[in-house]
């Protein structure tokens, strides 16, 4: 997920969902509005992405350790059609790939959801060059102090890890892949959304009651998934930005699905929050990951009242998941004091089905009494 908000203390951030909660004792535990009646899930993203260069295995334990119900992980192919965990096909924001003189010449330019970025591309490397790079942390303000220190997963390394973890900890854990740009890893022809299902399917996780929902910002590639497999799909929504009214801008490259632009389909992510909308994601998805304005709207100088987006996909039998939550004040509305966890408790109050964060530990704290 994306983005870089300004350096406003009045913007936040949504964020996805993980497992539940079972150690609390039933008859104490407060009462949520979720779909399901259960806690929020608490969803990893990135891993311990606040605390970690994001994307590894180091980042995903810690999220882990700290409570996380799932492991959120995008996933890109490499040229020899291997699934790795990257936020983007770019490797340059979260590897050290531009301080390597050996890859110095595989600097290129591609297009990525119309958009020409000039860059390393996963898909131009074999996975055994991209084990020779080393993750960095993605944010110039968060901790620096790993950088250089870990490697890139495989998409099958996280599937191993939350199983081994699952049984270490004695309790599951599971995994939320993204498909990034599947319409950009299809010109190139590399089979993205195959590729992930086969590699869940080895995993004996092709089944609706396994630890998995996969998501993506595309439409196409989860109709596909929902034809092929019982799978819990998720229809992120994304936008650019939000306007001084607090309305959500749509504009390119993040007003639409890019399978939409590609097709000529008019359609943007605000016109799947319609009711129409929503009765069409029900058609193969099982919940929606809006961005939080999605959900709690506001403005530079407070927060709106909340939307009725929650309600209407409950209406539909959909969850929603949020992203992105961040700690650092600067993504926190005033109305929030600097205090995180007021941001948590005000969307588990409003019944969201869970949260994208990057700091797992102030996401389980908040859900306590």
């Amino acid at each position: 997920m994306k983005k870089a908000l300004l350096l406003l203390t009045v913007f936040g951030w949504a964020g996805l969902t993980a497992c539940q909660d079972t150690d609390s004792d039933e008859s104490t535990a407060p009462a949520y509005r979720t779909l399901d009646g259960k806690a929020p899930l608490i969803i990893a993203h990135r891993g311990a992405s606040g605390l970690r260069p994001e994307h590894t295995l180091e980042a995903y334990q810690l999220a882990i350790d700290q409570g996380a119900d799932y492991i959120e992980s995008d996933v890109v192919l490499t040229k020899d059609q291997v699934l790795v965990c990257r936020h983007e096909p770019m490797l340059s924001g979260t590897t050290n790939v531009a301080e390597l003189p050996q890859f110095a010449g595989r600097k290129t330019t591609k297009m990525v959801d119309g958009v020409a970025y000039e860059d390393w591309f996963a898909s131009d490397f074999t996975l055994a060059e991209i084990k020779m790079l080393r993750a960095k942390q993605a944010m110039a303000d968060r901790s620096q102090q790993y950088n250089g220190q870990f490697l890139i997963p495989t998409f099958q390394e996280v599937i191993d890890l939350a199983k081994a973890q699952s049984t270490a900890k004695g309790r599951v854990i599971g995994v939320y892949p993204e498909t990034k740009h599947p319409t950009f890893h299809e010109q190139l022809g590399l089979p993205l959304t195959d590729k992930l299902l086969a590699a869940l399917t080895a995993a004996g996780w092709n089944s609706k009651e396994a630890p998995v929902y996969v998501q993506s910002f595309e439409v196409g590639n989860l109709r596909v998934l929902h034809q092929k497999s019982p799978l819990k799909l998720v229809q992120l929504l994304d936008a650019d930005d939000v306007d001084a009214t607090g309305n959500l801008v749509m504009k390119a490259p993040y007003a639409q699905p890019y399978d939409f632009v590609v097709a000529g389909d008019a359609r943007t992510f605000l016109d799947l929050t319609s009711d129409a909308g929503l009765d069409f994601v029900k058609t193969y998805a099982v919940g929606i990951g809006p961005w939080k304005p999605y959900v709690q709207p506001y403005t530079p100088d407070k927060k709106l009242p909340a939307t009725s987006l929650i309600e209407r996909a409950h209406q539909r039998g959909l969850f929603v998941h949020a992203y992105t939550f961040r700690d650092e004040s600067r993504y926190l509305l005033k109305e929030y004091n600097n205090d995180p966890k007021a941001e948590y408790q005000n969307f588990y109050a409003l019944g969201l089905d869970g949260v994208f964060t990057d700091y797992t530990a102030t996401a389980v704290a908040a859900k306590q009494p």
